[in-house]
């Protein structure tokens, strides 16, 4: 099966690229384009009036699609900003504790290991790094302000499957689990329903979503973090019973909103969950067309690798090798497009590919020294 149909100007655009990197930066479907041009159309036709538009149809909208893919009981738990790392200061900023303890996987993505190493050089955090497998050990000896894990581990693929462990521990006065739901969220079917009380979950538009940068998204449990420290204007909530001088706050995820904000992400995410929808492709059946591109690649494998997330639900392959960075340095010289963390490199899977790029990936691969 082959669903290029929806992805012609992306396809377009690099013709002769073969893109085996969607778990980085994935293609965006023609849907997308359809909303960047709604998001400028209604700036100019609206002008100062847009933002009745944005926050009153195009937000909702957007609240509903994550809800329904996270299986949320309430779409208002839901607020967007441009990336997760703003999201990530906001949370913390709403911590009473200072230093904040923190407990994270030895695995986590860059912008996180960089801030929360930041955090350390300051003074503002201790923390405390501990491989997937030990977080959940760790965090029922009650020594943190913040537990911090990935869903879905970037570099290797590994997906941590004990949400429901941590969520049990989470309290309002301390401690936060805070879920990186990035790898997961639209690459694999995502329940939170039983833990959506306990649990913050970030995700966002860039990646399996398709919907381009500028759409990151949090889910925050209604009586945790109720006035983040780090804050803009969006977040207020206008009571007019407050005294002169008051900071109110949204009643709902709101609250962690910053300032104004370009909304185009925002667009482009609700255009593509609405072909999806019309399309009739679920996550799951999505990720059974990606289980079945990444299995003829497995079986016709011709390079030596140590395969690191074997039956992992995850939208990659990661494959350890000395020869790592040279395979991807001679694949992007024939413009086949992969990654590499290190000495992993990183073969990622998207609805635009079909059996024939992945034919064509394997005798790229043949070639390699």
């Amino acid at each position: 099966m082959s669903y290029k149909h929806l992805f012609q100007r992306a396809l377009a655009a690099a013709p002769d690229r073969l893109h085996f990197a969607a778990h980085s930066h994935h293609l965006w479907p023609d849907a997308s384009y359809v909303g960047q041009i709604a998001a400028w159309e209604d700036g100019v036709r609206l002008a100062d009036r847009k933002w009745e538009r944005v926050m009153g149809e195009i937000w909702p909208a957007a609240q509903s699609h994550v809800a329904a893919e996270l299986k949320l009981p309430d779409p208002d738990t839901v607020v967007f900003a441009p990336n997760t790392h703003e999201l990530l200061l906001r949370i913390a900023s709403a911590l009473p504790k200072r230093p904040l303890r923190i407990l994270a996987s030895d695995g986590e993505f860059h912008s996180f290991r960089r801030q929360s190493m930041r955090w350390e050089e300051a003074g503002s955090a201790t923390v405390e790094r501990v491989p997937l497998e030990q977080i959940v050990e760790r965090a029922k000896a009650g020594d943190h302000d913040l537990i911090f894990v990935s869903q879905v581990q970037f570099r290797t693929g590994h997906v941590f499957d004990q949400v429901a462990e941590l969520a049990a521990l989470a309290k309002p006065e301390g401690p936060w689990v805070v879920i990186d739901g990035y790898h997961a969220f639209m690459a694999m079917e995502v329940d939170l329903s039983a833990v959506a009380d306990r649990v913050f979950y970030l995700a966002g538009g860039y990646k399996y979503a398709m919907a381009g940068e500028g759409c990151a998204v949090l889910h925050a449990p209604p009586g945790y973090g109720l006035r983040p420290e780090i804050t803009g204007w969006y977040a207020e909530f206008e009571d007019l019973a407050l005294p002169p001088g008051s900071i109110g706050y949204a009643p709902d995820a709101r609250r962690f909103l910053g300032a104004t904000f370009d909304p185009s992400g925002i667009y482009r995410f609700v255009a593509v969950r609405d072909m999806l929808r019309e399309e009739g492709l679920s996550t799951a059946k999505i990720a059974a067309h990606v289980d079945g591109l990444r299995t003829q690649l497995l079986v016709g494998l011709p390079i030596e690798a140590e395969l690191l997330n074997p039956g992992s639900p995850a939208r990659f392959l990661a494959l350890r090798s000395p020869h790592a960075q040279r395979w991807k340095a001679e694949l992007e010289a024939e413009d086949v497009i992969t990654d590499v963390r290190g000495d992993v490199l990183r073969i990622g899977f998207g609805l635009y590919q079909d059996a024939r790029d992945v034919t064509r990936l394997i005798e790229a691969l043949s070639w390699l020294r």
